[in-house]
């Protein structure tokens, strides 16, 4: 039986394991030149829509921020068609105006992560992608409209600041990434938004506010405990977001997300080992011949 395609992906965070409204629904579970994703898939039908689902933390919550297949994930949604992924992520606000279950779609990344693997290129085969706007804005305008249609607070544009966790930030930490400006902290998006470019995906993040991190006088013990609680209004309204985004994408939309590798890779093409273009030709093959 052949596999199920999507051309719409969701990424689910914490607090997002399944994502309510699917209909025709079909677990795929694949395996990837990079490892196996965090999950099964869930391929469906929402709002219409052919759509994949991944819970980015696998079900029940089993894979730390660190642990992430990052590579794995996102090829899995090349491997089933995907040319578009909204992807929802739990997040603190390190500014007063972003309150808990407010969300921002960001539209630039600053990385305090150490070490993580973003990219799918190497072992022969080198290409340098632009990250200059490391989101799409096409389908974060549509985001956006979808949040305003759901009657949901939404601010479009911001920084997200990637940390490495699992532990959240110092006090210090805290006040030093306000007084640089960033809007609110995470821990898993822009390795997804690094991966996605590269492999030609258009990609949005939506950040879910469950706290205002340790700075904030009230919030400066935060636990898992009171994000719990907060995650279960933000799980309601990602799911109303979603339904109406993906109803928004243009049918065959075409964006230069597609084509972000068209002037990237550097390696001359005759001396990219066979292996490596094996692996990577779902991503590469139409560039290298």
């Amino acid at each position: 039986m052949s596999t199920p395609k999507a051309k719409i992906g969701i990424i689910g965070g914490s607090g997002l394991y399944n994502m309510p409204g699917f209909t025709e629904k079909n677990e795929v579970v694949l395996d990837t030149p990079f490892g196996a994703p965090s999950d099964a898939y869930i391929v469906g039908k929402l709002a219409g829509r052919d759509v994949a689902f991944l819970p980015r933390h696998g079900r029940g919550h089993r894979i730390s921020p660190s642990e992430l297949n990052f590579r794995a994930n996102i090829y899995g949604m090349k491997m089933l068609g995907v040319n578009h992924i909204i992807s929802l992520s739990a997040v603190g606000s390190l500014k007063e105006e972003h309150k808990p279950t407010d969300f921002v779609i960001p539209d630039q990344f600053f990385d305090r992560t150490m070490g993580r693997i973003s990219t799918f290129f190497g072992d022969g085969l080198v290409a340098h992608i632009s990250m200059a706007h490391p989101v799409c804005d096409e389908l974060a305008k549509v985001v956006k409209t979808a949040a305003d249609s759901a009657g949901i607070t939404a601010k479009n544009g911001g920084t997200y600041l990637c940390m490495e966790g699992p532990a959240f930030s110092t006090v210090a930490e805290s006040n030093v990434y306000r007084s640089w400006g960033m809007d609110v902290i995470g821990m898993t998006n822009l390795q997804e938004a690094k991966l996605a470019r590269e492999a030609e995906i258009c990609y949005t993040t939506v950040a879910m506010v469950t706290d205002y991190d340790c700075w904030h006088s009230d919030h400066d013990a935060v636990t898992v405990e009171q994000i719990i609680q907060v995650l279960h209004t933000n799980a309601d309204n990602a799911a109303r977001l979603v339904a109406a985004a993906v109803a928004g994408i243009p049918d065959n939309a075409v964006c230069r997300c597609h084509s972000a590798l068209k002037n990237a890779i550097i390696t001359d093409r005759a001396t990219v080992p066979a292996e490596t273009r094996k692996k990577l030709e779902i991503i590469v093959g139409k560039y290298l011949g």
